[in-house]
């Protein structure tokens, strides 16, 4: 009779010095990619606190009342137009560029909103001044009993309307390639208009944000 023993294939399961080698080698790896994303967090740091970063400026230069028209609609309500131009310059004082998001401005009459503007996101370069243009329009817009008797009143008597235009412009700051996380700047402008004359009065703007 012919053995057959040697046909079979014997299973030999892999060596216990094998797995420790292979986990080793994964631990290793692990260990290399945590050091190096370790190492780049740390050499951001010591960049930002090198560089000190400062927040963006932003200097309101121009306001242009381009139309403003005021009706009373009913004995208890107004009809407010106005088409506003704003120009402000937005000044990069850092050694590195700055990231704007898409920013978004809202006129208010005695706290009630009346219409809003957008400007597009933008990149500004180191030490750099950049001229941001806002334009709000107000498309008739009606105010009830109260607020349309003063808006009435600012107008026809006083020749004198105070609006506040309130947005915040996100910024991020860009070092070696890398973006800093957003910050918010507020900018709040308090501005007097004469419907007569179809001019601005008087303004102030303040501005609030967060260092990076």
């Amino acid at each position: 009779m012919t053995s057959t023993s040697g046909n079979h294939r014997h299973y030999h399961p892999p060596s216990p010095s094998s797995s420790a080698s292979l986990r080793g080698c994964c631990c290793c790896l692990f260990l290399l990619f945590s050091f190096l994303a370790l190492l780049v967090v740390a050499v951001a740091l010591v960049v930002v606190l090198a560089l000190k970063p400062k927040k963006p400026e932003f200097d309101l230069q121009q306001v242009a009342v381009q139309y403003v028209g005021i009706s009373q609609t009913t004995a208890s309500s107004a009809a407010v137009s106005l088409d506003i131009r704003m120009v402000f310059a937005a000044s990069n004082g850092n050694k590195v560029g700055i990231k704007y998001g898409e920013s978004r401005f809202t006129v208010m009459y005695r706290g009630i909103p009346l219409g809003r503007g957008a400007v597009p996101g933008f990149y500004q370069p180191a030490h750099t001044v950049r001229r941001v243009e806002v334009v709000i329009v107000v498309d008739r817009v009606s105010l009830m009993q109260a607020d349309a008797a003063d808006l009435v009143s600012d107008a026809s008597l006083n020749d004198r309307v105070e609006l506040r235009v309130v947005g915040d412009v996100g910024a991020k700051i860009r070092i070696l390639g890398l973006t800093s996380p957003g910050v918010q700047v507020s900018v709040d402008c308090t501005i007097a208009i004469s419907p007569r004359k179809q001019s601005l009065i008087y303004k102030q703007c303040g501005f609030d944000g967060l260092s990076v």
